[in-house]
């Protein structure tokens, strides 16, 4: 079945992808209406909307996926019911289809939550303890967001209709549209996982690591900047392009701060997706939507093949995850080294690999507009601290000495996850210069003076050098993060956002629930409602039987109670 799902698939994305070439270059949309049902005034109609950008995404999604599929052929292998973990990733990947290509509220709705249900099936897979809280965490967060999108929905009926590619332009101008705006920009920092609603997605690491790979890359996470891709009118016109301008730079910020503290190799590269979604939100509440779409595809390539190289890691790790444990694994593991390490320079923004067309735009973009100081500072460092903690992980991870287990046995071997990995080497390394001429064809010109233009690379190369040298003398000399362990604590634990989520606002609300279930479902409603009606049928129902038992001494003295009132009543007259 996986074979089979892989060249399906495959398939599937170049035809979006010349699909999507040929909107391009024609500058043409297709619109297509399809009537379920009519009956008398009521008609339910399926709308999809195919344009460049979604079928280019839609291709990307495809060929991930495809990939992904491939490579849980060996990694996989040990379960029983493979078959069904291929399902569960094909239906995961439907419903984002038709969340991408859907210009209809309700039909965006029908892919939102089956990406939200179906992730929450693939995060509880291995069904223990952890995974269950996980898959929890995940599911509740998420519904937050469902919610909210519920809400725009019900807003939406005022104006006639729920295809929202018909009211881009009435957006513009009318001030009501704010209440739409502010839930679906509340729907996507849900999906997309940003302050305050940041704690599943390290959360979510509980899943296997092809979802991993996809769900971080392609899917889940994206949809959110996807949505407001779609509506970025609203973003330019109102107040909220400002506050989404500070909640995902605070968001890009805080998890590149998380991930120089944290130990655990795929929570690292999670935190990892939760920076460059700060980074991408970040840009498009600026108003370039096309750069943030940029980014998002390119992100995608890289993020996966790096999930994909953690997966191989860690299986040769002997299923540890604690990058403490692990060192020389260049020498071991060259090929699945090399991939992780192109894909991790991807990610830093090196020239020139794709992350750098995207990311080297973004940061000179923001060096060119007119945004203040805090906003400037937030984007640069936390471009610093994403190289930092690459470098961190390249040191703890293949330069240091050979931490791990004598009994390991480590090799690249499994040619089949290496293929899906060398697949996604090529896109990591010519993806970006591709799309750049795809979606920019006319080059952009961005004119800075010196120190700005070489600010980005700067950055980069200390932040790297602060990584690589800082984890290698707190290793041999000294650690500071344990002298100063309160503060290592809140910066490693998300500035306490898990807690926060779990023990904070989830118990209290469940606990609420609790007292409201006990106290009228099970309480006054059930007094007064279900058990008094069922105690009345129960009394006069005996009472009735007793009457149909024939007895003459009960209807002697029925018979003559009755007889003496009326007898009084008619002596009253």
């Amino acid at each position: 079945m996986c074979s089979v799902s892989f060249f399906v698939l495959f398939m599937f994305s170049l035809t979006c992808f010349f699909f999507s070439m040929n909107f391009m270059m024609t500058d043409f949309v297709l619109f297509i209406e399809w009537e379920v049902i009519s009956m008398n005034s009521l008609s339910v109609v399926m709308t999809f909307l195919l344009d460049w950008m979604s079928c280019i995404f839609m291709s990307f999604v495809l060929l991930i996926s495809s990939l992904v599929i491939f490579y849980s052929k060996e990694y996989m292998q040990e379960d029983y019911k493979i078959n069904r973990f291929i399902l569960l990733v094909l239906m995961f990947v439907s419903s984002m289809m038709l969340l991408i290509i859907s210009p209809n509220l309700i039909s965006i709705l029908l892919g939102w939550d089956g990406l939200g249900l179906v992730s929450y099936c693939l995060v509880i897979y291995f069904q223990n303890v952890k995974s269950y809280n996980a898959g929890m965490l995940t599911a509740l967060s998420n519904r937050v967001g469902d919610v909210a999108l519920l809400l725009a929905i019900a807003w939406m009926l005022n104006y006639g209709g729920w295809n929202y590619i018909f009211y881009l332009e009435f957006f513009k101008n009318c001030n009501e549209m704010v209440i739409i705006g502010c839930l679906i920009v509340l729907a996507a920092m849900t999906k997309s996982a940003q302050i305050p609603f940041s704690s599943w997605l390290p959360a979510a690491m509980a899943a296997p690591t092809p979802v991993s790979a996809l769900v971080h890359s392609s899917t889940l996470v994206t949809a959110g900047v996807y949505l407001l891709i779609r509506f970025n009118v609203l973003l330019e016109c109102t107040w909220m392009g400002n506050f989404l301008l500070l909640l995902s730079g605070l968001t890009m910020f805080m998890s590149g701060l998380g991930a120089n503290y944290e130990f655990d190799l795929k929570s690292i590269i999670a935190l990892s997706t939760l920076s460059q979604l700060g980074l991408m939100m970040s840009i498009l509440s600026m108003g370039f939507y096309k750069l943030a779409f940029f980014h998002l595809l390119t992100h995608a390539l890289f993020k996966a093949l790096l999930f994909m190289c953690a997966g191989a890691i860690i299986h040769n790790m002997n299923n540890s995850q604690d990058i403490r444990l692990m060192g020389g694994l260049s020498l071991m593991m060259p090929l699945t080294s090399s991939c992780f390490n192109v894909a991790n320079l991807a990610l830093c923004g090196m020239p020139f690999l794709a992350g750098f067309y995207s990311k080297d735009l973004i940061l000179e973009m923001v060096s060119f507009s007119y945004m203040n100081f805090f906003s400037f500072f937030l984007f640069f460092f936390s471009t610093g601290l994403t190289v930092c903690y690459s470098f961190r992980l390249v040191y703890y991870g293949m330069t240091s000495d050979s931490n791990f287990s004598s009994l390991n046995f480590l090799n690249d071997e499994g040619w089949v996850m290496l293929s899906s990995m060398m697949g996604l080497l090529i896109f990591s390394i010519f993806g970006g210069s591709m799309l750049s001429w795809l979606i920019f064809p006319t080059p952009l010109l961005i004119l800075l003076p010196f120190y700005l233009k070489m600010l980005t690379l700067i950055v980069c190369l200390i932040g790297g050098l602060s990584g690589y040298l800082v984890s290698n003398i707190s290793i041999f000399f000294f650690n500071k993060s344990l002298n100063n362990y309160n503060m290592s604590y809140f910066l490693g634990c998300m500035w306490f956002m898990p807690y926060i989520s779990t023990y904070g606002i989830m118990n209290y609300s469940l606990n609420m629930g609790q007292v409201v279930v006990k106290s009228f479902d099970q309480g006054w409603s059930e007094y007064f409602g279900g058990s008094k009606i069922y105690y009345n049928l129960v009394k006069n129902s005996q009472f009735n039987q007793i009457l149909q038992n024939n007895n003459l001494k009960i209807y002697l003295l029925s018979f003559i109670f009755w007889f003496m009132i009326l007898y009084l009543f008619l002596i009253n007259m």
